[in-house]
This record gives C-alpha cells, sequence and structure tokens, in this order.
C-alpha cells in the first residue's frame, strides 16, 4: 500500500466521480481503477460500490476513508516536523544590530545566510554602540556587530567616517601626519553640532572620548572657523561640512586613527549557540565576511 493509493482513494471519497479523482490526482480513470481495486485486494474488503451514474463508498470504504485521511495528515505534520528539525522554525525571526563601521559586512553576510536559510527571517538594525549594548543586555536584539580598537587604551582617535577634525593651517598639529588624543590634550576645542540626531550622538560620543565636554565652545560652521583662523583651538564637525572646510586655505582637516585596518570586529550573541545550528552559521558568515573585507 503505498501514499499515493492513499491520496487517490481520498480523492475519490471526497469528488464521488472515477474521471474527476483520476483528474484531481493527474492519473488515467483506468489507472485509479487499478489502483482502488488493489488497495481492495490489500484490505479484504469491498471499499466502493460502483454504478453507472455514481461512485458510494461501503461501510467499510467511509472507514478506511477515515484511516486514509488521518494517515496522509499526519504524514503531512511529520514532514513539516521534520523540516523544522532540520532548518529550524519557520516563522524565526533574527535581530542583527550593527554599527556603520560594519555596514559593509552585515548585509553581505545576512545575503549569504538567508540563501541558506529562506526560512529565517532577518531584520537589520543601524544603531550606535552604546545602544548596541544596551539592547543585547535586554535580549532586544540577537546579533552584535560592532568594531573597537585593537589598542584600546584611550590613546589613540577612531572616529566615525562621518566626522572630521580640522583647525587652522598655521597650528602645530597642522602638518602632523596621525593625530592621537595626546597631541589635542594641550588645546582646546570648537564644536560644530549637527541637526541630524544620530550625527549629533556620534559627536557628543566623541567629544567625550577626547574629555573635551567640560570645556567645548560650540558655534555655527562660519563661527567655527572664524574663531580657528584667530586661536590655537582644535574643531569637530559633520562630514557634511568637509567641503566647506577644504573650500578655505586657511583651514586643514587632522587625519586620525580612523580606519578599519586599526580595529577589530567585535560580534556578539544574546542566543545560545550550539556547533552547527543557524545562529552558529551566521556568526560564521560574518567573520569570513570581515577578514574578506580586511584582506
Amino acid at each position: 500500500m503505498r501514499f499515493e493509493q492513499l491520496e487517490q482513494f481520498v480523492a475519490l471519497g471526497q469528488l464521488r466521480h472515477f474521471r474527476q479523482a483520476a483528474e484531481t490526482t493527474k492519473i488515467s480513470t483506468s489507472a485509479l481503477t487499478r489502483s482502488i481495486q488493489t488497495l481492495e485486494d490489500e484490505v479484504g474488503y469491498e471499499l466502493v460500490k460502483r454504478s453507472t451514474r455514481s461512485v458510494k463508498l461501503t461501510s467499510e470504504g467511509e472507514l478506511f476513508l477515515e484511516y486514509a485521511q488521518q494517515t496522509l495528515s499526519g504524514l503531512e505534520d511529520t514532514k513539516k516536523r521534520l523540516f523544522k528539525s532540520l532548518n529550524g522554525c519557520s516563522n524565526e525571526k533574527l535581530i542583527i544590530g550593527y554599527t556603520t563601521k560594519a555596514s559593509a559586512i552585515v548585509p553581505i553576510s545576512c545575503g549569504q545566510f538567508l540563501a541558506q536559510y529562506p526560512h529565517v527571517k532577518i531584520e537589520m538594525q543601524l544603531q550606535e554602540q552604546s545602544e548596541l549594548v544596551r539592547k543585547l543586555q535586554l535580549g532586544e536584539i540577537d546579533i552584535s556587530v560592532c568594531s573597537q580598537a585593537i589598542n584600546s587604551i584611550g590613546s589613540d582617535i577612531h572616529l566615525p567616517d562621518q566626522l572630521i577634525l580640522f583647525v587652522s593651517k598655521f597650528h602645530p598639529l597642522a602638518n602632523k601626519s596621525d593625530i592621537c588624543k595626546q597631541d589635542l590634550s594641550d588645546y582646546p576645542m570648537y564644536g560644530c553640532f549637527s541637526q541630524s540626531k544620530q550625527i549629533q550622538t556620534m559627536l557628543n560620543e566623541a567629544i567625550d572620548g577626547m574629555n573635551k565636554a567640560a570645556s567645548i565652545k560650540v558655534g555655527s560652521i562660519d563661527q567655527v572657523m572664524d574663531g580657528l583662523c584667530k586661536s590655537n583651538h582644535f574643531a569637530i564637525a559633520s562630514i557634511e561640512h568637509a567641503n566647506t572646510v577644504a573650500e578655505n586655505s586657511d583651514l586643514v582637516q587632522l587625519k586620525t586613527n580612523k580606519d578599519l585596518a586599526h580595529e577589530q570586529l567585535i560580534v556578539q550573541t544574546s542566543q545560545q549557540v550550539t556547533p552547527g545550528d543557524h545562529v552558529n552559521q551566521l556568526l560564521s558568515l560574518i567573520e569570513k565576511t570581515a577578514l574578506s573585507a580586511n584582506s
């Protein structure tokens, strides 16, 4: 007895018509007739009463119809359970938070992951590092991807790409090839804040990181540039002002250690990870993509 025979008998029991049941199960009417006869021989009972006008199930046929429906339903349920066992829950969702410096890594990794696990939904959130830490601790995200300085001793300046530092061309630091925090410690600071909430957060974190929050002077970009030309201050601003700074021949943008080559990727998860599961696979893809990006 084959599952195909059960499917054919169920179709006949529901439609009570040989030709329609044969079309539904995509076989010929004669093939369906032989299939039903084989079933009757195997169970040892007449299942169908045939006439020129209709098909009627015997009492044994009605019982067998119930058995066939339950068996096929059980088969379908088993298939679903097997699929979930191998691939995870079909409505599973992973939330990945990442910083701007990981934006060249996370989307690529997620694309590769979805090619292998199309049933898993991925939500990507671009966040500040402090927000990633908070969300990971609260379990609001499953994976956090950010970068931090390899030599995390607080001496180097690691600015996001959206921020710039600049000084007067006559400033003692104007011609230095690489600036660190120690170089800036003796000079006061100007800040030109952005209307973008995201950029504003980056500016605040950068200012705190350079220990200048208590002494910074704030102004518009024109006020900041004018102040630099008359003092030994240095300034921080959003990259939206980069062209304005570059066009001013009296100003110079400082070079800092902000390349990804000076940093390492930090990948963390709030999930329980076991070898071979799909979360572990996504973590591996992120790490491989990061290695490729830095090679």
